[in-house]
């Protein structure tokens, strides 16, 4: 409703102001006159609003001028300038409509991924479809593969899980009978048992939920360069509009002062400086929501890292290969590869993506059998072979350290063994450096991951302060104990549903939305429309001279205009007049702000 209101005051300042041009030249001078002051008069009452709105925000705004400015030219009867200053106030709130768009910060994602219904067993053993709100302490539950698991609770019989969208942990994990379950974790194996430990409101997954909503309500809005400005301009022009008026006795210099200070540079540059930085920015694959975003990311002092999906690509490849004396590792590869392309599961992908990428040939395989998120068997060529768990004693030739470990068993003997990581993504190690020599002052790993993962993954980027099993709520105390410690801005980079409050409880949350919508995304004032880290250094380095020419081109105009100024005080400009050269004042801060489409330097090499 708001930019409804706004686009229509633009369209109609502008028509007006074009209809009274075109009167004006065909002599028609009331009908000019009328229509610029029909112009003027709308223009006022949407000036006058915003003013109020930035006195109830406690900021001393450029509003003030431009109210006082519009007043003064409909009350001595300059319609012409009346009409001008409308339609400037109307095009910087579309620029700034515009810049802001998708700035709301909603929270659709995390609901949709909320189950709405679950499976509870009764007395019988019979299976009951309930709404997930109906689930209660005690409750027996039963969740299929692919399922998200609707409350929290302890198993009764071995899962697989997905656990990346609370822990950022990218290997799905085996969990034993008895072991705690969480909502918001997927099955990734076969159907599984458990007892509910609580309900879906009081689980994990809602509590992120609740953490998001209360860190985006305490998030404090920011103050635009254009206001900054402002509190210094707005008393000189004043003090010069009431210096003139008092010493000539004439109020028609003082609006002539006030229509030649009336601060289009402000309104129109740093929009349009602003917007400019957003354009390049998107350009290098990062969507700001929000021209006051850039203004924030622009004063970058401490960055909070996530690990996987973050500094690392988000989910497992192969990293070593292990084989039994005599057999071959391409062949150990070929043949596992053979079967898990008839497999769904993400470390099945990895292996058949390795294979190909080796030009192996995948071999047609018979009576496959899958055992969801334990294992796959069938035959090969002729040959039994199993790819899954690795049950038997670990045998003396395995010598490898990753982090998930796939047996290959030909003809029931454990002949090799791939090596699965989620891997570091390439651009990482620069980007900590990059972030370093742009002038960021510190930068923190924090993942829910452990300790040893996370310890080998900061120091191979660089990083020294590293915080390891850490929950979706205990980032966001985190976010702000650093926001309490510093005048700077916090900016926070994750993926997951466990990085969502962090990332709304920021003074900047950047997502990294390659993947498509995440809740990540939706919590985030920036996302990462690339797959590749090193997009946040653009991001910041277009940001801070984005700012830069902002704050030039409304210095250029406002110099230009304190000339101006003067003009109108000693009646060498009328307030006509001083709207005209207002006019070409704005095209040369204009100008200037354009440059920002520029390319700045990024230390990327």
């Amino acid at each position: 409703m708001k930019k409804s209101v706004d686009s229509f005051l633009l369209l109609f300042t502008g028509s007006v102001l074009l209809f009274g041009a075109i009167a004006n030249l065909a002599n028609q001078r009331t009908l000019a006159q009328f229509t610029w002051a029909a112009g003027g008069i709308v223009g006022l009452f949407p000036a006058i609003a915003w003013l109020l709105a930035s006195l109830r925000e406690k900021q001393m705004g450029s509003d003030i001028l431009a109210v006082l400015a519009l007043s003064g030219a409909i009350l001595t009867n300059e319609m012409f300038a009346a009409a001008v200053i409308a339609l400037m106030l109307a095009t910087g709130r579309g620029l700034e409509n515009w810049a802001e768009g998708q700035a709301e910060r909603q929270l659709r994602s995390l609901l949709q991924r909320l189950p709405r219904r679950a499976h509870m067993l009764d007395e019988n053993g019979t299976v009951l479809e309930i709404s997930a709100d109906a689930i209660t302490v005690g409750d027996q539950l039963l969740v299929k593969s692919g399922e998200v698991v609707p409350a929290d609770g302890v198993l009764l019989s071995t899962a697989v899980l997905d656990e990346s969208a609370l822990t950022g942990e990218a290997m799905p994990m085996t969990r034993h009978k008895y072991d705690s379950v969480l909502s918001g974790t997927l099955n990734s194996g076969t159907q599984f048992r458990y007892t509910a430990s609580n309900t879906s409101q009081e689980s994990t997954y809602a509590g992120i939920i609740r953490l998001v909503k209360s860190a985006q309500s305490r998030t404090a809005p920011s103050v635009r360069i254009a206001n900054q400005l402002a509190l210094r301009f707005v008393p000189i022009a004043l003090f010069i509009a009431g210096l003139s008026w008092i010493l000539s006795g004439e109020v028609s210099r003082a609006v002539a002062v006030l229509v030649a200070a009336t601060p289009c540079p402000l309104i129109l540059a740093v929009p349009i400086a602003v917007v400019a930085g957003m354009s390049q920015a998107a350009k290098h694959g990062a969507v700001i929501k929000g021209g006051a975003i850039l203004e924030l990311l622009a004063r970058t002092e401490i960055v909070l890292l996530d690990k996987t999906g973050t500094l690392t690509h988000g989910g497992p490849a192969i990293s070593s290969i292990a084989t039994k004396p005599g057999v071959e590792e391409n062949e150990v590869l070929e043949l596992a590869a053979s079967l898990d392309q008839f497999s769904p599961h993400i470390v099945a992908k990895a292996i058949v993506s390795a294979a190909r990428a080796r030009d192996l040939k995948l071999r047609s395989s018979t009576q496959v059998v899958e055992d969801h998120g334990h294992g796959i068997s069938g035959v090969v060529d002729g040959r039994l072979v199993e790819v899954g768990q690795i049950n038997e004693k670990l045998p003396s030739w395995l010598k490898l350290t990753d982090s998930l470990l796939v047996g290959v068993r030909i003809d029931s003997v454990l002949s090799g063994v791939i090596g699965l990581n989620d891997p570091l993504r390439a651009e990482s190690r620069a980007m900590v450096e990059d972030l370093r020599a742009g002038g960021v002052k510190r930068i923190l790993l924090v993942t829910g991951d452990r300790k040893e993962t996370a310890e080998e993954v900061a120091q191979s980027v660089g990083i020294t302060e590293v915080y390891s099993t850490v929950t979706a709520g205990g980032k966001m105390e985190l976010v702000e104990e650093n926001m309490r410690s510093t005048k700077g801005v916090v900016v926070v980079v994750g993926d997951g549903i466990n990085d969502a409050p962090a990332l709304a409880a920021a003074h900047v949350g950047v997502a990294m939305g390659a993947r498509g919508a995440t809740a990540a995304s939706e919590a985030a004032d920036i996302v990462i429309v690339e797959d590749s880290i090193d997009r946040l250094t653009h991001a910041i380095a277009i940001s801070k001279n984005s700012r830069k020419k902002a704050v030039q081109a409304a210095g250029i105009g406002m110099s230009l205009s304190l000339v101006a100024m003067i003009g109108g005080a000693v009646g060498s400009l009328s307030a006509s007049l001083g709207a005209v050269a207002q006019e070409f004042i704005d095209v040369i801060a204009i100008l200037w702000a354009l440059t920002t489409l520029i390319e700045p330097k990024v230390h990327s090499k």
